[in-house]
C-alpha cells in the first residue's frame, strides 16, 4: 500500500482554527496530504483578533524538527509564523543542513488578517536569509514591501517588479498575493525561471477571510507532490482556495473575520 504525501507546517498555534497550524492541517487533510506540525508560537487569538503570543524556545523548535525528521519521511514543508529572528535562524539553520530537502513553500508571516503584528522588527533580516532555502516563497503585498524595504504595490505594474526584486533578493520562485489590490478581480502573479503568469479569478464577496494566506501556502504544499509542476500546484491552491472562499459563509464561526471552509469539498455531499 503506497502511502500518501507527507506535508510539514513549521507555524504558530490558533485556537480559533481557522489560522496557523490547525489551518495548514484541515488544508493538508482537505488535499490528500498527510499533516505533520512543529509548533513556533501558541497564539491568544479568535476571529476577532490577536491579544497575546506566547514564543516556543527556538532550540526546542529544533528538537521537534530534529526529532520528527529522523523518523518520518516528510515530501513538502510549508513555513509559517516564526515569530522571532532566533527562531527564523533555528529553521534556516535546519534547511541548510539538510542534503536532501523536501520541497520548502514559506509564507513570511508578519501580520495576521487583523492587523496583529506577528513578526518581530529586528526579525526582518532574518527573515531575508532564509529566502534562498525555500523552493517557493507566498508573500502578500504588504509582507513583499517590507522585506524590500519599499512602499506596497497598489498596482500591477509594481507588483510585477516587486515580484522580480524579491527573485533577486534569493528567493527561487515567487507566489505574490494581490488580494490587497482593489478591483473586481483577486490577483496573484506567480514567478519561476521559465517567466510569470497571472493567476487571476473573480474576487469572492466575503468577510470571512481568516487564515486565507496560511490556508494558500499550505494548499501549495500538499499539492506541489502531487503535481506535475510547482505552477501546475500554485493554479490548483489558488482554484481550491476561491472555492473555500465562496463557501465561507456557510460555517457561520465566530463574530469577526471567520474561517474559510477547508472541507468544501467533502462537506458538501453530506
Amino acid at each position: 500500500m503506497s502511502r500518501p504525501p507527507v506535508a510539514l507546517t513549521i507555524a504558530g498555534s490558533d485556537p480559533s482554527g481557522g489560522a496557523g497550524i490547525q489551518a495548514d492541517l484541515k488544508t493538508f487533510s482537505a488535499l490528500g496530504a498527510y499533516g505533520t506540525a512543529v509548533i513556533t508560537a501558541l497564539t491568544a487569538q479568535s476571529t476577532r483578533g490577536v491579544t497575546g503570543v506566547h514564543t516556543v524556545p527556538p532550540d526546542f523548535v529544533r528538537e521537534q524538527l530534529d526529532t520528527l525528521m529522523a523518523d518520518v519521511p516528510v515530501d513538502a514543508i510549508k513555513i509559517g509564523m516564526l515569530s522571532t529572528a532566533p527562531t527564523v535562524e533555528a529553521v534556516t539553520a535546519f534547511l541548510a543542513e539538510r542534503t536532501n530537502r523536501p520541497a520548502v513553500v514559506l509564507d513570511p508571516v508578519m501580520v495576521s488578517t487583523s492587523g496583529s503584528r506577528l513578526l518581530d522588527d529586528g526579525a526582518v533580516a532574518a527573515m531575508r536569509r532564509l529566502l534562498p532555502h525555500a523552493s517557493v516563497i507566498t508573500p502578500n503585498l504588504p509582507e513583499a514591501a517590507v522585506l524590500l524595504g519599499q512602499d506596497q504595490a497598489t498596482d500591477e505594474v509594481t507588483m510585477r517588479a516587486q515580484a522580480h526584486a524579491l527573485r533577486e533578493l534569493g528567493a527561487r520562485r515567487v507566489l505574490l498575493k494581490g488580494g490587497h489590490l482593489t478591483g473586481a478581480d483577486a490577483t496573484d502573479l506567480w514567478l519561476d525561471d521559465h517567466g510569470e503568469r497571472l493567476l487571476r479569478v473573480t474576487r469572492v464577496p466575503t468577510r470571512n477571510t481568516h487564515g486565507t494566506g496560511c490556508s494558500l501556502s499550505s494548499a501549495l504544499a500538499a499539492l506541489a507532490p502531487q503535481s506535475g509542476s510547482w505552477e501546475e500546484a500554485a493554479s490548483e491552491a489558488k482554484s481550491w482556495l476561491t472555492g473555500a472562499l465562496a463557501a465561507a459563509d456557510t460555517l457561520d464561526i465566530g463574530t469577526g473575520a471567520g474561517p474559510v471552509h477547508h472541507f468544501y469539498d467533502l462537506w458538501r455531499s453530506r
